[in-house]
């Protein structure tokens, strides 16, 4: 048995599942980055309106931090007490305003020409044909 094989033993084995899973997101993260990094940063930003520019920016922004995050954490350094946290907090607050944005351009818009028709043929109005009748059936005069 080799000295590596030993050292796979030491840690424990609970936690076996949690760093498999590691290993296939970090497998995941390293696909993306040969993807976005196989595009030239001006060529991507050509095909993008403003607001999908400002999303990929806070994206790549937000993963380097997460990255640098867990880069501490494998320090032994205390990620909470450090500033990488205010500055995740800072980029979530633009990206709620991002999101925000969208959800307002995706929201649906007011005709306000349906809607006062609606509320007109919403409301009853009394007219000579229907003097004799009811809206509520059983009740009133039934026209013969």
């Amino acid at each position: 048995m080799s000295e590596d094989d030993n050292n796979m033993e030491e840690y424990p084995t609970e936690i076996h599942d949690y760093l498999a899973a590691f290993e296939k997101s970090l497998g995941s993260v390293d696909e993306m980055l040969k993807t976005m990094m196989s595009v030239s940063r001006s060529e991507l930003l050509e095909k993008l309106d403003p607001l999908e520019q400002a999303k990929l920016d806070l994206v790549s922004v937000y993963t380097l931090n997460s990255m640098f995050w867990v880069y501490l954490a494998t320090q032994g350094i205390n990620p909470k007490e450090h500033p990488v946290k205010q500055e995740l907090e800072r980029i979530r607050t633009y990206m709620n305003k991002v999101k925000e944005i969208t959800d307002k351009k995706k929201a649906s818009k007011l005709d306000k020409g349906a809607a006062s028709r609606f509320v007109k043929n919403a409301l009853w109005e009394p007219n000579t044909e229907n003097e004799h009748t009811s809206k509520t059936p059983g009740k009133g005069k039934k026209k013969q």
